[in-house]
């Protein structure tokens, strides 16, 4: 009988030194809760930032080159040229990030050669300095507003492309954003009123429209081929090759703006350009010098 209540004892005490199962479980659950919640919040934020920041630099970079052509400005190479040279100021962040960042690697098969790498980032090189100068014409004859609205026709774009390339579903959603964008566009481009700021011509508002809807199919489909190549050809998708697309992609194509620049004979014209510009030598430098910086900090984002 003794025996038996020491039992009962020893096994009480057990009980209290050792929580049941199920609580640890709840307990467990609650935290990776409370640490998922965390992480979607942050990542929402995250996002919220990005988003602002690529606004943001989209449109400043807008009223600049809107601003460079009010002022006196003509050389449509020039104004891609300045699109693109900016990459060096994400040198500094890429060094110091690429030492600290925690993203998973995502491996996709054997990585690719560096012949394959080199083709990668000279053919979306040429097709990026393409489209950059694609939109340098269009900002040439509208008016911001204008091209601002169709620059975002590219999201439709980025959809159809995706959806071929990437293997992106179409919800309801993207299909009614689409759907607003090619009606809105379409209106725009029966619609001259506002381009009487600069007194151009029908084909030119024309012109300057079907390069502006050109341009944004190309960044659309540059977008796409980029998650392709790290998909099928890098097969890896990290931060240093995120960085690295980035880099060598915005070399090329700064070679081909700058080999655009001197094959157009533009560059002969920039000297008198910059003296005769409205606002002054100080400003016309100090317009090329935040549009490369602002176009080169979204890059990243």
């Amino acid at each position: 009988m003794k025996g038996d209540q020491e039992l009962q004892v020893i096994v009480q005490q057990g009980k209290e030194h050792n929580p049941p199962v199920e609580e640890e479980e709840n307990s467990v659950g609650s935290n990776q809760t409370g640490v998922s919640h965390s992480n979607i919040y942050k990542r929402l934020l995250r996002v919220i930032a990005y988003t602002f920041f690529v606004i943001s630099g989209q449109s400043v970079a807008t009223i600049l080159g809107r601003l460079y052509y009010d002022n006196g400005g003509n050389s449509k190479w020039l104004a891609t040229v300045v699109q693109l040279v900016g990459f060096p100021v994400l040198l500094p962040y890429y060094l110091f990030s690429i030492k600290t960042d925690t993203t998973t690697h995502r491996d996709y098969g054997k990585a690719a050669s560096h012949r394959n790498r080199v083709l990668v980032y000279f053919a979306l090189g040429v097709l990026v300095g393409g489209d950059c100068y694609l939109y340098s014409i269009g900002l040439l004859y509208l008016p911001v507003s204008t091209f601002s609205l169709i620059c975002a026709s590219q999201l439709a774009f980025n959809a159809f492309f995706s959806y071929f390339l990437n293997s992106q579903k179409l919800t309801p959603i993207i299909l009614n954003s689409l759907l607003l964008l090619t009606i809105s566009s379409t209106i725009l481009a029966f619609n001259n009123e506002e381009s009487n700021f600069k007194k151009v011509t029908k084909a030119q508002y024309v012109t300057s429209f079907i390069c502006t809807i050109a341009a944004s199919a190309g960044y659309g489909l540059s977008l796409s081929l980029q998650q392709l190549a790290f998909c099928k050809v890098l097969k890896r998708q990290t931060f240093s090759d995120f960085m690295d697309m980035i880099i060598y992609v915005s070399v090329v194509a700064s070679l081909v703006s700058v080999v655009g620049l001197f094959a157009s004979g533009e560059w002969e014209t920039l000297s008198s350009e910059m003296d005769s510009y409205k606002l002054g030598k100080v400003s016309y430098v100090m317009n090329l010098v935040w549009t490369a910086i602002t176009l080169a900090g979204i890059q990243h984002w």
